[in-house]
């Protein structure tokens, strides 16, 4: 169940109880493929608009810049703990003896003592070869179980405060369940309209696993953006909203944090005022039944 909070401006804004105890942000600033000017990007989204959630990666290859940004910001008088920060360990570094190095190279770029969550990006391993998510051929298996034992001991020293999954089977979810001693507090997928990804989601509901959405507006660049489709304009018009905000609010009234993904700053300003305000049943319910539902992150 979600809880307010509010932002400086006194915005108010919803977040998630986790397994731990601890809360997630409703709406996170995702920094995948953010532009040149990351650092401007990120430090405007925090001081400016109010986004206290920030999701990177270390696969981005923008983490000293959202470092940068996110010493500007407490520079200006906020604090590390008004901030949930996520971070992903990648593929190539599925080993047991690389999940610290791995960390301490996120800190060090993040300029940062701990982070909030801390991720598998993916649940297969890249050889340094073959370092990106491309092609089924260049994907192994990899051992979990010590990987996972490894981020466990980064909680109890602090460095990490929860951990959790990305892109994830249920397959794969059920096994690491199978031996985790600290459960995954969050799995972190794609989500929309356009592939609600039910099956998964139940699943994590019953396990108590919150769920974040990514791509919650679909993609241009995949070919589904949503924030065209002519039932989400349709709907907007009526409200008198973006297809962005809702968007958005569809992720969070399914009891999802999201993370948008756009480097515009009028929509990054949309994106978040998403409070005190709620889908009519109707109009979340045919959100709920857009056809052709199709991945666009690596479809098959």
């Amino acid at each position: 169940m979600a809880k307010a909070t509010f932002t400086p401006e006194n915005q108010k804004e919803e977040s998630f109880r986790l397994l731990s105890g601890r809360t997630i942000l409703a709406i996170g600033l995702d920094t995948w493929i953010s532009g040149s000017q990351v650092v401007n990007f990120v430090s405007a989204a925090i001081v400016e608009d109010g986004y206290r959630h920030v999701d990177t990666a270390s696969e981005y290859g923008v983490q000293e810049d959202v470092g940068r940004a996110i010493k500007a910001a407490i520079h200006t008088g906020l604090e590390r703990k008004d901030l949930f920060v996520t971070s992903k360990i990648w593929c190539t570094n599925f080993c047991p003896e690389r999940v610290r190095p791995a960390l301490m190279d996120t800190l060090q770029e993040l300029q940062l003592e701990y982070l909030d969550l801390y991720l598998i990006h993916w649940p297969f391993r890249h050889t340094d070869e073959d370092s990106r998510a491309s092609e089924s051929g260049d994907i192994q298996d990899f051992d979990m179980e010590g990987v996972w034992r490894e981020m466990e001991k980064l909680v109890k020293e602090n460095l990490v405060r929860d951990i959790g999954v990305s892109n994830f089977t249920l397959k794969k979810l059920n096994e690491l369940l199978g031996f985790a001693k600290i459960r995954p507090s969050v799995c972190q997928m794609e989500m929309h309209p356009g592939w609600r990804n039910d099956k998964m989601l139940e699943a994590c509901r019953e396990k108590g696993i919150h769920v974040t959405a990514y791509l919650p507006l679909g993609s241009s660049e995949g070919g589904r953006d949503l924030s065209h489709d002519q039932t989400v304009e349709k709907i907007a018009k009526k409200l008198n909203k973006t297809p962005g905000q809702v968007l958005t609010k569809w992720a969070l009234q399914r009891e999802t944090s999201v993370i948008p993904k756009t480097s515009n700053p009028d929509k990054i300003k949309e994106n978040i005022k998403v409070f005190g305000w709620r889908l009519p049943e109707e109009d979340f319910r045919t959100l709920c039944n857009i056809p052709d539902q199709k991945r666009v992150l690596y479809e098959d």
